[in-house]
C-alpha cells in the first residue's frame, strides 16, 4: 500500500443483496450446513468483496471444535480469503471495483493504541478484530470466508498482485504471512542457515519463502515421507528427526529455526541445533508448556521466541514478495460440500498442503 499511487475507485449503486450463501457449523463437532448469513451495509470506508477462494486453516478447526476457548456459534470460519472487489464505499481510496484483493486474520483494530499507531495492528492492545469468531464494529459476530461475499474496512484489505492465481494466493493471507514475518524479522537470507520444523500447511510456505530469501534451508520432519516435496519446493536438506541421532548431529548448525508444529515435543535438541545467538521461533501452539533449562539459552546467548501473523503493511510486503518470486501455496481445491471431510483430513495430516474452497459451490444446487 505504501508507495502505491492513489487511484480514483469505480463506484456503483449496490445491486447485490446483503444475504449471502455460506457454510456454517452450529456447534463443536456439528457438521457444516448450507446456510445464509447477513453482511453489513457498505459504509463509506468499506469494500465489498466477491470471494473466489477461501483457505482452510487448522485454526478454523480448533475454533470450530471448541478447542480454543469460547466460540460464537453458529460459526462461519475462514481467514484466508481471495477475491475481487465488487463495490466500494464513497470514501474508499485504496481499492477499486475489479481489484484482486485478499483478507487475512483480522478485519479491524482499535487504531489508537501504541501498537496500532506503530503499524502493528496484530498486537493491538485492545485486541484486533478477528475475521471470524469476534465482534465487529457493527456489534455483531464477524463471519469468515466460507461464504460468497464479505464487507471489510479498506484498511484491512490487501492487494493481490498479478502473477499469483487467486486459489494459491488465499493461503498466503494466513500461512504465508505467519512464516514470512519471522523469516523477515530475523533476517533469513544469503549466508544464513534456516531450519523449518514440520512440512505441512505452514511449513511448506516456510520452505518456499526462506529459499526465495536466499537462505540455506533444511526441513526438520519426523520422517522422510515428504522429502521429495521438500526438495522440490526449495529445501537444500531434509532431515528425519525421528531417526536416532539426527538432531544431535546438527548441533550448532542454524541461525534460525522456525517450528510450525503443534505436537508436544522436546525442544531442547532444537535449541542445541542453534548457533550461538541463534533463534528458535515457534508459530505452532503445542498444548503443553515448553520445558527449557536456562542453561540451554544462556550458553551461546540463544533466544526462544514466538510469532503470530503480521501487520497489514507486512502482509502486503509478503504478497508483493511472493508475486515477485512466483510463490503460491500448494493447494487442493474442494467444493463446499467437502469441508467436513477436509477438516478430518487436515487433522490426520492428509493434505498437501492446503485445502481451498471454491466459493462458486456454496449455493445449494437447484
Amino acid at each position: 500500500m505504501d508507495g502505491n499511487p492513489i487511484r480514483t475507485p469505480s463506484r456503483r449503486r449496490r445491486t447485490v443483496p446483503t444475504t449471502v450463501h455460506a457454510r456454517s457449523t452450529a456447534g463443536p463437532g456439528q457438521p457444516f450446513e448450507a446456510t445464509t448469513i447477513e453482511r453489513r451495509d457498505l459504509g463509506p470506508k468499506d469494500v465489498l468483496i466477491d470471494i473466489a477462494y477461501a483457505g482452510i486453516c487448522h485454526s478454523d478447526i480448533h475454533t470450530g471444535r471448541g478447542e480454543w476457548g469460547e466460540t460464537l456459534f453458529p460459526l462461519t470460519p475462514g481467514h484466508e480469503i481471495a477475491g475481487v472487489v465488487s463495490e466500494v464505499g464513497s470514501e474508499v481510496t485504496k481499492h477499486a471495483v475489479g481489484d484482486r484483493v485478499g483478507v487475512g486474520c483480522m478485519v479491524d483494530s482499535c487504531r489508537e493504541c501504541s501498537e496500532c499507531t506503530a503499524g502493528r495492528e496484530q498486537n493491538c492492545k485492545k485486541g484486533n478484530v478477528g475475521t471470524y469468531n469476534a465482534i465487529g464494529k457493527d456489534g455483531r459476530p464477524t463471519e469468515g470466508g466460507y461464504s460468497e461475499k464479505i464487507v471489510v474496512d479498506e484498511d484491512f484489505v490487501l492487494r493481490i498482485p498479478e502473477g499469483i492465481d487467486l486459489d494459491v494466493a488465499a493461503p498466503l493471507l494466513c500461512a504465508g504471512i505467519t512464516l514470512y514475518s519471522p523469516l523477515s524479522f530475523w533476517g533469513a537470507g544469503p549466508g544464513k542457515q534456516v531450519g523449518i520444523v514440520g512440512m505441512g500447511g505452514l511449513g511448506h510456505m516456510g520452505v518456499k519463502i526462506a529459499h526465495a530469501m536466499g537462505a540455506e534451508v533444511t526441513v526438520l520432519s519426523q520422517s522422510l515421507k515428504k522429502q521429495e516435496d521438500g526438495l522440490r519446493l526449495g529445501a537444500d536438506h531434509y532431515v528425519a528427526t525421528g531417526d536416532e541421532g539426527a538432531l544431535e548431529s546438527l548441533k550448532g548448525t542454524f541461525d534460525l529455526i522456525v517450528t510450525t508444529i503443534s505436537a508436544d515435543v522436546d525442544i531442547k535438541p532444537y535449541i542445541a541445533a542453534l548457533k550461538p545467538e541463534g533463534v528458535l521461533c515457534t508459530v505452532g501452539l503445542p498444548s503443553k508448556p515448553f520445558e527449557v533449562p536456562a542453561g540451554a539459552l544462556i550458553m551461546g546467548r540463544k533466544s526462544l521466541a514466538g510469532s503470530n501473523i503480521g501487520s497489514i503493511k507486512e502482509t502486503q510486503e509478503m504478497l508483493d514478495f511472493c508475486a515477485e518470486h512466483h510463490i503460491g501455496a500448494e493447494v487442493e481445491v474442494i467444493s463446499a460440500d467437502q469441508v467436513d471431510e477436509a477438516w478430518d483430513r487436515v487433522v490426520n495430516s492428509d493434505v498437501r498442503y492446503r485445502f481451498v474452497i471454491d466459493t462458486k459451490t456454496l449455493a445449494p444446487s437447484a
